[in-house]
């Protein structure tokens, strides 16, 4: 589902970067938030990957197979911005990366910034910062389950329940492209 208020928002949403170089994505919170999760979505691997949840206390905890040397989160001392560092660039990192906050059972997930990485840089590219965007977030509301005892951690089913959303959202144009190969098939064996 849709949430209407806006609680975070990202910039830039589009990046180029050069491999080998680093980026920075800004997440702007509209308050104190207790932590931060930030998360990749890879169109090529069609999969949701926690890479980083960063707590109120500035400690880290990092996503399976995910470098601390290539991920870091800096804080701002407002403590309401928060900005992703990802160095050591390579073409295996782009993807669409979420900041993400927990709220009243709920995840909210920023825009998004799409990150296009390079061996070489276009001769024409600007490198300017867009906007900040005024779209609304998604939102999932954390299952009854996990609130009874012996329930997951966060950092095991928020990345879960957002997994399946993405995964429901992805297979739409599928079934649609289903639907309409049927319909062809079904349009040919009838003139005949």
């Amino acid at each position: 589902g849709f949430c209407t208020n806006l609680l975070l928002s990202q910039t830039p949403e589009h990046i180029l970067a050069q491999t080998n170089n680093k980026t920075e994505i800004l997440c702007e919170l509209n308050k104190e938030q207790a932590g931060v999760y930030w998360y990749r979505w890879s169109q090529e691997n069609q999969n949701f990957e926690f890479l980083i949840f960063y707590n109120s206390l500035g400690k880290a905890t990092y996503g399976i197979n995910i470098s601390q040397d290539k991920f870091s989160v800096h804080r701002a001392s407002s403590r309401t911005s928060c900005s992703l560092h990802i160095s050591h660039l390579h073409t295996s990192d782009n993807g669409t990366y979420y900041c993400s906050i927990s709220q009243a059972s709920q995840l909210f997930l920023g825009s998004g910034t799409r990150l296009g990485v390079v061996d070489v840089l276009p001769l024409s590219l600007k490198t300017t910062q867009a906007p900040l965007s005024k779209k609304p977030m998604w939102c999932v509301t954390k299952s009854k389950a996990a609130s009874k005892k012996g329930a997951c951690s966060p950092l095991v089913w928020i990345p879960l329940a957002t997994g399946i959303l993405v995964l429901l959202l992805s297979l739409v144009p599928t079934a649609h492209r289903f639907h309409r190969l049927r319909r062809r098939l079904w349009l040919r064996a009838h003139r005949q």
